[in-house]
């Protein structure tokens, strides 16, 4: 098995752990389903529209543009546990006519060329080993004149050492890229970057929350009331005290692009 593939497989068991859920509740990115509705919006998403969202997780994202904007929404995922899961989801929501979830890899997409009107990836980009490749599957996919809407952790130069080991890149921290690096890995796939906006204040609400819960998860396991064997406390403390740290001092954000497949 490659490193590549390997970092994809850990990403996958991590974000279908019942600790990922803990911490970081039904959506698992900055903002939420605020900032899944202001893609939609920037995306200009109608009941028409066929979207397809990469990394769809346990498909949080997915219902919400499914029920908010009334669309036929695709989910791929490289977890096989996710995308069963969300499947039953959209079964016991009665959203099977609009919805579904696929097994998948965001740099080998199991989809036809041109087949949707937008493509929208949450907090996972900076996790694809092969960034050029997954850039280049959206715009492949994508009909002429569709649209990308992306959001993901930002850096600066520079971040703490502990924010750069395989940990952080489950969190999507390690291979974080400054925004205009986003924006270059879309130009190179030939699509047009539209727009930017920085959402910074979304990530620093989520570290405040996720540092809340890793604190009454400690506590939980401690009384006995769960079991989150494996689980390193004090390692995931370290790296919530440096993301805070990092948030403050501007060297770690959060931002949308929005591109077209001219």
């Amino acid at each position: 098995m490659s490193e590549a593939d390997s970092v994809k497989q850990c990403c996958a068991r991590a974000y279908e752990s019942d600790f990922a859920r803990i911490l970081l509740g039904e959506s698992f990115h900055p903002g939420g389903v605020r900032l899944t509705e202001r893609l939609g919006v920037l995306l200009g998403l109608t009941p028409d529209s066929r979207v397809l969202d990469v990394a769809s997780g346990n498909g949080a994202s997915v219902f919400y543009i499914a029920e908010h904007f009334g669309c036929q929404v695709v989910g791929i995922d490289y977890s096989a546990k996710n995308a069963e899961s969300a499947n039953e989801s959209a079964h016991a929501k009665g959203l099977t006519e609009r919805v579904r979830f696929h097994l998948g890899d965001a740099e080998r997409l199991p989809v036809e060329d041109s087949v949707f009107d937008a493509v929208i990836c949450e907090c996972a980009f900076c996790t694809f080993p092969d960034k050029e490749s997954a850039a280049r599957e959206f715009a492949r996919v994508l009909r002429h004149g569709g649209v990308v809407g992306m959001s993901d952790l930002t850096r600066g130069p520079s971040l703490p050492e502990d924010l750069n080991g395989l940990l952080a890149w489950v969190a999507c921290i390690a291979d974080a890229q400054p925004v205009e690096g986003y924006a270059g890995y879309l130009r190179r796939a030939g699509l047009r970057v539209d727009c930017i906006e920085k959402h910074d204040e979304a990530l620093s609400e989520m570290v405040s929350q996720v540092r809340l819960r890793l604190l009454g998860a400690e506590i939980a396991v401690g009384l006995k009331k769960i079991e989150l064997p494996g689980v390193d406390f004090a390692g995931a403390k370290r790296m919530a005290q440096s993301a805070t740290e990092a948030v403050r001092a501007g060297s770690l954000g959060y931002a949308i692009v929005h591109a077209t497949r001219a």
